[in-house]
C-alpha cells in the first residue's frame, strides 16, 4: 500500500504566498517523478508542476515564474512554493507520484485526496 498525503492548503491573499507539502509513504521501492495538479471550480484538472528523479522540472504555463516545485534529495516528500498568488489559483491541489512498490513491479500512479487552496482578499 502506498499513501500520498498533502498538507499546507488554506486561505491565501492576492500577491501572497503559500507552501504545499506532500509525503509519500508505505510500500516503496522507488519513486520516480512527483508532481502537483489542480482543479478549480468548473475546470478540468491541470498540471501545475512536476519534478523527475534527476531534478528536471516542468510547469504549467499559468504558474511559470510564480510557483516552484522542489524535492529534497532522497526524500519521499515534495513541496510546492506558491508566490504571487491570484484568485485564479483557487483550486483543489492534488499531489501525484509514480511509485514502484517492489523491484519487479510496474510503476504506478498514486494520488492524494487533495488540499483546498483559496485565494481571496
Amino acid at each position: 500500500q502506498v499513501q500520498v498525503v498533502e498538507s499546507g492548503g488554506g486561505l491565501g491573499h492576492p500577491g501572497g504566498s503559500l507552501r504545499l507539502a506532500c509525503e509519500v509513504s508505505g510500500s516503496i521501492f522507488e519513486i520516480t517523478s512527483m508532481g502537483w495538479y489542480r482543479q478549480g471550480p468548473g475546470t478540468q484538472r491541470e498540471l501545475v508542476a512536476s519534478i523527475s528523479s534527476n531534478g528536471d522540472t516542468n510547469y504549467g504555463d499559468s504558474v511559470k515564474g510564480r510557483f516552484t516545485i522542489y524535492r529534497p534529495a532522497a526524500k519521499n516528500t515534495v513541496f510546492l512554493q506558491m508566490n504571487s498568488l491570484n484568485p485564479e489559483d483557487t483550486a483543489v491541489y492534488y499531489c501525484t507520484s509514480k511509485v514502484r512498490e517492489t523491484w519487479a513491479a510496474n510503476l504506478d500512479d498514486y494520488w492524494g485526496r487533495g488540499t483546498q487552496v483559496t485565494v481571496s482578499s
